[in-house]
């Protein structure tokens, strides 16, 4: 279960008292925030337990806390923790009569309970609860699999789906008749769904799609149908309804049955098509972390490829099929087994440390560049860009996947064709920030501190940089600039005036100190 409200009450460690809103304790709390702003709304998304010792609002004020609970309620805020014996010996009567007319509650934080004890709090149940997810889903991979190997794969497989998801689960052939379904009654409520299926399989593969409730046997439920293959045309569509949105659990446990249920609907293709999506679901298992299992699924089919070092490439542009034959030719040619996963123009690709593979794309590479050299004047060559992991093993695919992710990403943003991962770890970080739309950024935050040094009533541009180097230690930063420490204090507050934002936030100072790097002034 997720954090709420009343587990955090009834946390021995944190002391917390309800002060209003006790019967709304249930609530699930997303994540624990510290804001001292009188209005934290902007930065709100909803489902936060909203920290603060009142330090810049009158919370004896009525009206004033009147409006500021009623701003956190509009913003979806849980509940409120207030702490005591800082600002406040105790929680004042204004606040505590806001949040029960609101209906918010009202969390009392002993000082002897730091802010940050709560976030871990939160922090903690928000990962058991999501560890407890992921186990489940790959428990329900695992029988998938099983079932997916019985004489009635299929029927197995959708009864075994349907069981998890506590819902119904159904398997509609590339012509959209339906043959199989979990429970029996199902057949029934999937047989309606047959032109919801004709349209998605109208679309390419693979592509969802979630269709209205309708009411069941067993009540009300919603459906998402999925298509099976990776042509232009689906190979088969599959349809799930459950009462409710699937949640982390059950999104495995379909994904999983999606990728078994792609190998079975295309066994009348090729061999290279079965391996292909054999690849992807290898491939899907190793990044949702189940590495041992996406070991045993692959057998012997790419050799020692998941026992030793490997890196992962991930490619897109119209370049792709280009590069994955490159790779396959010189794997091919050393006798190194290599994982390709190409999907229209993005290519994933996992290929052994320092092997024949690696060197071809490097290879390529520099072919490439040339290319996109020479032709330049004339608009550019292709638009293939790639990333490189670092050396991994099969327990950290999911951590080099992401990296390849973060190379492509740099090699578009300098117009490269391939970047390691470990290019990207070298130098600053501000070369990455240098685009238009990080300088447009930049130069709307300062625009109004420089208006108002234009007009000759200040320095507090200068005067910010100043401050940010010295990490706000005011002496240094005042000698820096030549002038007295009650001076830059006024000049500071200043700053927090014009800009409507707090220099105690640290992601306000890093933003700013991000634009002026960014900019010239």
């Amino acid at each position: 279960m997720p954090a709420t409200l009343a587990s955090l009450v009834h946390h021995s460690a944190l002391k917390l008292v309800a002060r209003a809103g006790e019967d709304r304790l249930d609530t699930p709390v997303r994540w624990a925030h510290v804001s001292e702003l009188a209005d934290p709304v902007p930065w709100m998304e909803g489902g936060e337990l909203l920290l603060t010792t009142a330090m810049k609002i009158d919370a004896e004020d009525p009206e004033a806390m009147r409006g500021y609970v009623r701003r956190l309620v509009t913003a979806g805020v849980v509940g409120l923790g207030f702490a005591v014996g800082v600002n406040y010996d105790e929680v004042p009567r204004a606040l505590a009569d806001a949040a029960e007319a609101e209906g918010l509650p009202l969390l009392e934080v002993p000082r002897r309970t730091p802010f940050i004890a709560i976030s871990k709090a939160v922090s903690a149940a928000m990962a058991a609860d999501q560890y407890r997810a992921v186990t489940a889903g790959f428990e329900a991979q695992r029988e998938l699999t099983r079932a997916a190997l019985a004489a009635d794969g299929p029927a197995a497989l959708l009864s075994r789906l349907a069981a998890h998801l506590d819902g119904w689960a159904a398997l509609y052939d590339a012509s959209g008749a339906v043959v199989a379904a979990a429970p029996d009654w199902a057949a029934r409520r999937a047989a309606r769904l047959a032109d919801d299926v004709a349209r998605l399989r109208e679309r390419p593969a693979p592509a969802t799609a979630v269709v209205g409730s309708d009411t069941t046997e067993q009540g009300a439920d919603r459906v998402e149908l999925q298509s099976l293959g990776s042509g232009r045309r689906a190979r088969g569509v599959l349809a799930v309804g459950t009462g409710a949105p699937l949640g982390t659990a059950e999104r495995y446990a379909v994904q999983a049955a999606i990728a078994l249920l792609t190998l079975t609907t295309e066994r009348s293709r090729t061999l290279q098509d079965a391996e292909a999506r054999l690849a992807a679901a290898v491939l899907r298992m190793l990044l949702a972390g189940e590495a041992e299992h996406a070991r045993t699924v692959a057998g012997e089919l790419y050799g020692t490829l998941l026992d030793e070092p490997f890196r992962v490439l991930v490619a897109d542009g119209d370049g792709t099929g280009e590069l994955a034959d490159a790779i396959e030719t010189a794997a091919s040619r050393a006798a190194e087994p290599v994982l390709v996963v190409a999907e229209d123009e993005r290519l994933v690709v996992l290929l052994p440390d320092g092997g024949a593979a690696v060197a071809a794309c490097a290879a390529w590479a520099r072919t490439a560049e040339e290319r996109r050299a020479a032709t330049a004047e004339h608009g550019g060559a292709d638009g293939t860009s790639a990333g490189l992991s670092a050396p991994t093993g099969r327990a950290a695919a999911g951590t080099a996947h992401h990296q390849a992710e973060q190379a492509l990403s740099v090699a578009r943003r300098r117009g490269r064709v391939l970047v390691a991962h470990e290019d990207v770890a070298t130098g600053s970080v501000l070369p990455l920030l240098a685009d238009d739309a990080v300088r447009a950024f930049a130069d709307g935050l300062l625009r109004s501190l420089r208006e108002h040094d234009a007009t000759g009533r200040g320095d507090l541009v200068a005067s910010l940089r100043a401050w940010l180097a010295r990490h706000g230690q005011w002496d240094a930063a005042a000698a820096d600039l030549g002038v007295h420490r009650h001076t830059l204090r006024y000049r500071m507050r200043r700053v927090e005036e014009i800009l409507g934002r707090s220099l105690d936030d640290p992601d306000v100072r890093m933003e700013l100190w991000l634009a002026l790097k960014t900019t010239s002034g």
